[in-house]
């Protein structure tokens, strides 16, 4: 690490040196001219150099001679040359109002020295400090003025700042085709002059593009593309770039991926308090957990959204939490409110609307040829002189057809008073019948909304009802008529005791499997209710480990098998209780599957900050056809070693009480040899709880 930032140190420098190597020859070469032109080249050349390494003050002071000693000998060409980069100068030092004198007077001196690079390079720094200003379409047209010379003479660095400015100004006036096209057009320059700040802006700006085109998979080639540019993958281009990746993601419904990216941004933006890409995320967070049901979590989310967005006026982004929240209070049965969020988004889509009209309009103005003294297009007005001859009319004879005139006039203003005053009474009735017709199928929507989502519920309800009783019915049936079969022999007299005491395995082993049937329906049935709330807290998982192994350590006897135990003592932030269950199960599966003279190995160590924890064993393993069919909602069981039975629930619930707790759960398995289950759990609170 020393060795590279001593390397960086040292071409720095270098550079620095090269560059003053330069100035110091340009000025040692000014000093030795005699030639009042050549001093005047040179001094230019100078000034460029001090201008390339910021030195304005510098420049300023060989602009002042150079400007002097030109206008002696009348050296127009100098005169344009100094004229522009004075105005460069005081366009890299904010003054605007100087700059574009200065721009508009070398232009000028370009244009009579019939210099077409001149006049494109001083369009193309105009376009610039027109569009930073935010006046898009002045400066659209001076860009467009530019394009043409710079490309003929391929003068790439002026190219790439030109083809920037014209993305840019179309990107503001919501030009978006031409947009894209320009920004293309840059990122191929910038990627020539590996431009790596400029690619990864442009890169952004595609994305951002193609997005609001709904051309989801092309904004996520080009956000990854800003993602795999290492020479900028900060926290804070990453803060930015994740929400936004992993809201296009949830556009193909692809969760995993997708709430990846969004946590991964979320906490990125609290810990950097990047209002906006905390709003993206949550906001999107909401969207997915709402697709997902998780219905407690996404209004958790989307409140603190809105409260953002309405925090730093983000327009975009408070029209998504109003159309979320419009969905939340609907599936919540709230439908007055689902109307007020219906209402508030319909009125900001106007807003917004009229804003893009407004632009649009603006945007549409001709693109004047611009003339060489910056003379303003000239409308040619030519006065008419009306003259109006009447003949002598007599007066008495003239009141009199006035007076008619006028009583007509008045009559025929009443009638079309009256008739304007009903139509409008007509209208503002219609008007105000239409909008309660409106808010009515509004309702009428909601409610049919709602009325869906209840059906829906009802039939998962079904399905879990169904579900239940068709294990009850065979599963446990099985397990408790077995039981109280050795019941009633034991009671009748028809076993000894020491056919009894054969007979206990067997019945200890239904025993369990009712038991711990019973376990895995009540907390199945509880997750598909949606009332499984965790509650984290650190514990130490060793302990979890030696509680779970009593359980079973007689049946691991009575069936021959042997467990390895390399727990360490260690913590964990989870839901203690919801752990308990997913080692119970993942033990009881480790042990159904195993055969006499086969082990279990439990063990768990530290990665990247997460606690990881895996229950090895030698058993039957899995065909790869059956791993794509485990932690599935749909219950997938085989029987064990000893014809044990199961409800193909344990795992399925597994997962989602490790997700619960923001962790992960997976398999490794081959036939034959055995199989690895392996929960990783995080080892604090996570930033963004």
């Amino acid at each position: 690490m020393r060795k590279i930032i001593t390397l960086i140190i040292f071409l720095s420098i270098s550079i620095s040196h090269s560059q003053t190597n330069e100035v110091d020859s340009l000025a040692l070469e000014l000093a030795y001219q005699t030639k009042d032109t050549l001093k005047i080249d040179t001094s230019i050349k100078l000034i460029k150099s001090l201008y390339d390494i910021n030195d304005y003050d510098r420049a300023l002071k060989y602009i002042i001679e150079s400007e002097k000693l030109s206008n002696n000998v009348n050296y127009r060409k100098g005169i344009a040359e100094i004229t522009y980069y004075k105005a460069l100068i005081y366009a890299a030092k904010g003054d605007y109002i100087n700059a574009t004198s200065g721009y508009e007077k070398s232009k000028t001196l370009f244009n009579q020295l019939n210099d077409a690079l001149g006049v494109a390079k001083v369009n193309n720094s105009i376009g610039l400090i027109e569009i930073k200003r935010g006046n898009y379409n002045k400066g659209l047209q001076f860009s467009l003025a530019a394009i043409k010379e710079l490309e003929k003479r391929n003068l790439v660095n002026d190219l790439r700042l030109a083809y920037s400015n014209l993305a840019d100004a179309y990107y503001n006036i919501n030009a978006n085709d031409k947009a894209i096209e320009f920004y293309l057009k840059a990122l191929n320059i910038q990627e020539q002059l590996n431009d790596v700040k400029g690619t990864s802006r442009s890169n952004s700006q595609l994305a951002e593009l193609y997005s609001s085109k709904k051309e989801h998979r092309k904004a996520i080639e080009y956000y990854e593309k800003v993602l795999a540019n290492k020479d900028l993958n900060r926290d804070s281009v990453r803060g930015r770039i994740y929400p936004k990746l992993g809201s296009e993601y949830l556009m193909f419904n692809d969760y995993d991926t997708a709430a990846d990216y969004l946590v991964k941004g979320l906490k990125l933006n609290r810990r950097s308090r990047y209002n906006e890409g905390i709003l993206i995320a949550l906001n999107s967070l909401g969207d997915l957990n709402l697709q997902k049901g998780k219905v407690i979590l996404a209004e958790k989310q989307l409140l603190e959204a809105g409260a953002i967005a309405k925090k730093i006026d983000h327009k975009t982004e408070l029209l998504k939490h109003y159309r979320l929240m419009k969905s939340l209070d609907s599936i919540n049965k709230r439908f007055e409110r689902a109307f007020v969020w219906q209402r508030q988004y319909y009125d900001l889509k106007n807003k917004i609307k009229k804003a893009e009209v407004k632009i649009a309009s603006k945007a549409v103005e001709p693109i004047i040829e611009l003339d060489p003294d910056f003379d303003k297009p000239v409308a040619n007005t030519e006065k008419v002189d009306i003259v109006t001859k009447t003949a002598p009319i007599e007066p008495e004879k003239n009141f009199n057809k006035f007076k008619i005139i006028l009583y007509a006039l008045l009559a025929a203003l009443a009638i079309v008073s009256t008739f304007l005053v009903l139509i409008y009474l007509k209208r503002n009735n219609n008007i105000r019948y239409t909008q309660e017709l409106e808010e009515k199928n509004i309702k009428i929507e909601l409610q049919n909304v709602a009325f869906q989502e209840q059906t829906k519920h009802l039939e998962n309800v079904n399905n879990v009802k169904d579900k239940l009783f068709s294990i009850v019915s065979h599963d446990l049936k099985d397990s408790l008529s077995s039981i109280n079969g050795f019941i009633d022999l034991l009671k009748d007299g028809s076993l000894s005791r020491e056919e009894f005491d054969n007979l206990i395995p067997e019945l200890s082993e239904n025993a369990n499997n009712a038991s711990l049937l019973l376990f895995n329906l009540l907390n199945w049935s509880k997750s598909q209710m949606q009332s499984l709330e965790p509650k984290p807290s650190l514990f130490d998982i060793q302990e979890v480990f030696e509680d779970k192994v009593k359980l079973v350590e007689q049946r691991m006897e009575n069936k021959g098998i042997t467990l390895t135990d390399h727990s360490l003592r260690d913590f964990a932030y989870a839901d203690r209780s919801m752990f308990e269950i997913v080692i119970q199960n993942l033990l009881a599966n480790a042990l159904k599957f195993c055969k006499s003279g086969d082990t279990i190995t439990i063990s768990n160590h530290i990665s990247n900050g997460s606690c990881i924890v895996s229950i090895a064993d030698t058993g039957v393993g899995i065909s790869k056809q059956n791993l794509e069919k485990l932690f599935k909602n749909s219950s997938f069981t085989t029987v064990g070693t000893n014809n044990e039975k199961g409800t193909g629930l344990g795992l399925s619930i597994c997962k989602e009480l490790i997700e619960l707790n923001n962790g992960k759960i997976w398999v490794e398995s081959t036939q034959g040899v055995g199989s690895t289950f392996y929960v990783q759990l995080p080892k604090s609170r996570p930033n963004g709880d």
